[in-house]
């Protein structure tokens, strides 16, 4: 489930629960910035068997790999057809239900999700 690529990266830079600030500047998103605690493997799953938008998205290929820590409840997460380096997204769970969810749910924060290096 969780790509080699993701785990290499988790494992090369000492990743797992660490909090990282994306100042708004960095953030290609509306919300001009956030804080996000990157999950650890066990947070991975949980998130994308047992929470929402994490359950409705994962056939789409997006793959949970941080909460958000400003309360909104809207994870963060990497596409897994990207590959390596690819896009960081926010999902929105308001606008996900078992019905699914609209391209405006899902908004890129930074290009590259290795850009969270610079901000560690």
């Amino acid at each position: 489930m969780i790509p080699d690529y993701w785990i290499e990266f988790l494992n090369n830079n000492n990743l797992r629960n660490i909090e990282i600030e994306i100042p708004d500047e960095m953030d290609l998103s509306e919300l001009d910035g956030g804080g996000l605690k990157i999950f650890d493997e066990e947070g991975i799953f949980e998130e994308s068997t047992k929470f929402y938008p994490g359950i409705a998205v994962k056939n789409d290929g997006y793959l949970p790999i941080a909460s958000c820590l400003q309360g909104s409840g809207d994870p963060y997460f990497i596409n897994c057809s990207e590959g390596p380096a690819g896009r960081l997204y926010r999902i929105y769970h308001d606008e996900v239900s078992d019905e699914g969810y609209t391209k405006e749910a899902v908004n890129i924060v930074l290009s590259n999700y290795e850009k969270l290096l610079e901000l560690k």
